[in-house]
């Protein structure tokens, strides 16, 4: 027989003091949630009523609506045990407004609550409301079972390894974390090392030393490069740890339950935007703050069978390779490199010719094409994720045949993209595929082929508009795939055997062009792009690995009920 449960401590509903308001204050155990509203008297029958106990209230529009995101008449604040960050003693010698005159309180008695507050477009900030107890004793009560209610919220972090890039972006990293990050660490009790990197891989090579056991999460300062460096170093440690040959494409790696903590603070911060909907270092410190877990998948990169990078956002060859490499050149610009750079590979309009091989995701839950973003709670994620596990166990006496299970495309491209998230960012919000999910086990690859300026202008415009379809060409394919590989055309001679999974040692098809020149293929190789970092390697193969790793994230919430919760009342 199971042991019975701990009965849930009672409610507490009092009448508490708020600057110059009298305010009926109400907290559930049982639904987690810290109420309070203003009491004003009535007028008529009921003038000598304080009103109806908020309990009440929230219980009936809880049974009206199933949610507390709707506005009563009643008014009112709700916060949710989970979103409040710490609860303390008010400060001394705070003013109190009693009746008509303000009283100096040497030694008041009142608590005050810290909790995250929603504003638009899933920007989060940090709230307080003090409230003021008519004796010391009610005042120990509302602190006592505030606190014993945040002590079960075990998941969130207490001890962090903070890596600070003081050189990425415009060189504030340092001064972003001690002025809006480590002030919301000290509020909430979260003590950290930081470390501030000194060179590039720094922190990267940290992490096959250090003690993990001492840390409940990482946290990078910095743009995608640092948290591209922690998420190398945190996943080779894991397969050092496990003794897995990341050099072997198709063995699995052993997933890593130690959560990154991203704070946007360089120049592009396309992770953190995917993750949480808005690069703002005070919103991402407060994920980190309430301890959100959001699993993310990661893709290896192998050339001739050697390991090479992960990836995790987008890994982009032939247009994006060309921008990456020529912003490479105009560091001194800035953030502006990347416009001056994309404008220039626009004008060059190249592409480059070899094939393209991949295994079709035909166990995945959507296609790149619908309309279903991954947002909160993603059901897609949760429903493809399952499935591969089931599948991975059904199939181990299956696996040859399923490796052969492939399909090629050759041509001349202009740009060829996996993207592993929606790769939105705020120029483009919909981003590279809008469809992509975090934690499906999937990458959506996209393949522009040779097309005019002009067409290839109007699917690049096509990314900054909701609306629009930007895989609606006839020029542009799109597949969602677990992986792929690809081969320059001129491999086809040197290196046969590079990457082919297909058919290992033979040729993937005919030579077509011979003669460069008269057609027009450029002879030069572009570069993969590769969440922002170059990988010079030309023909490589791409596995995507489902939730390897975990973020300080809950993945982006429905803009549309965001919104209606911005002032947390109803």
């Amino acid at each position: 027989m199971d042991a019975a449960q701990p009965p849930l401590p009672p409610a507490l509903c009092s009448v508490l003091s708020m600057k110059s308001h009298s305010c009926e204050v109400t907290l559930e155990p049982g639904w987690s949630l810290l109420s309070w509203r203003e009491l004003r008297p009535r007028r008529g029958r009921d003038r000598g009523r304080a009103g109806t106990c908020l309990a009440h209230v929230i219980h009936r529009a809880r049974c009206l609506t199933g949610s507390l995101t709707h506005r009563l008449p009643s008014g009112g604040h709700i916060v949710p045990i989970s979103e409040i960050v710490s609860v303390g003693e008010a400060e001394i010698d705070e003013k109190y407004y009693q009746g008509i005159q303000w009283q100096h309180m040497c030694k008041p008695h009142a608590f005050t609550v810290h909790y995250v507050q929603r504003m638009k477009k899933h920007r989060w900030r940090c709230k307080s409301v003090t409230f003021w107890c008519s004796d010391e004793l009610l005042c120990c009560q509302w602190l006592q079972a505030l606190n014993d209610l945040l002590e079960k919220q075990t998941w969130r972090p207490k001890h962090l390894l903070v890596y600070i890039n003081p050189y990425g972006g415009r060189k504030k990293g340092k001064q972003i974390y001690e002025k809006k990050v480590a002030p919301l660490f000290s509020l909430a009790s979260i003590s950290a090392e930081v470390i501030v990197t000194e060179y590039a891989n720094h922190a990267r090579d940290s992490l096959y030393d250090v003690n993990l056991e001492n840390y409940d999460g990482i946290v990078c300062v910095g743009g995608d490069g640092m948290f591209s460096e922690v998420l190398h170093g945190l996943i080779g440690r894991i397969q050092k740890d496990c003794d897995v040959d990341q050099n072997t494409p198709k063995v699995p790696l052993s997933p890593c339950n130690m959560r990154i903590g991203i704070i946007p603070a360089g120049s592009t911060d396309c992770v953190c935007f995917a993750t949480v909907g808005i690069s703002d270092p005070v919103t991402s410190a407060l994920h980190i703050i309430l301890g959100d877990s959001q699993p993310l998948d990661v893709s290896s990169v192998h050339h001739k069978k050697m390991f090479v990078k992960y990836s995790v956002s987008l890994l982009g060859y032939g247009f994006y390779g060309d921008v990456l490499k020529g912003s490479e050149k105009n560091r001194w610009l800035g953030p502006a490199r990347y416009d001056f750079s994309g404008f220039k590979t626009f004008l060059s309009h190249r592409y480059y010719e070899g094939t393209v091989s991949f295994q079709p995701a035909k166990w995945a839950v959507g296609s790149p094409r619908d309309k279903v973003r991954c947002t909160s709670g993603c059901y897609i994620c949760r429903q493809s994720s399952n499935q591969l596990e089931e599948q991975q166990k059904a199939s181990v006496l299956e696996h040859n045949e399923q490796e052969e299970n492939w399909t090629t495309v050759k041509g001349k491209f202009l740009a060829i993209n996996a993207a592993s998230m929606s790769c939105a960012c705020p120029r483009s919000p919909k981003g590279l595929s809008p469809a992509a999910h975090l934690a499906d086990g999937t990458a959506d690859l996209i393949l522009v082929r040779k097309c005019s300026r002009l067409n290839f202008l109007r699917h690049l415009i096509r990314h900054t508009r909701s609306n629009s379809d930007q895989f609606d060409f006839p020029f542009v394919d799109v597949y969602r795939i677990k992986s792929f590989q690809f081969t320059p055309k001129h491999f086809e001679d040197d290196d046969a055997e590079s990457t082919d999974l297909v058919n290992i040692g033979k040729k993937n098809f005919v030579q077509i062009c011979t003669d460069h020149p008269s057609c027009g293929c450029s002879q030069v190789n572009s570069i993969w792009n590769c969440d922002g970092e170059p990988l010079d390697q030309s023909a490589i193969e791409m596995r995507v690995h489902c939730q390897l790793i975990k973020l300080f994230a809950r993945g982006i919430e429905d803009s549309q009920k965001q919104d209606d919760e911005a002032s947390n009342r109803i």
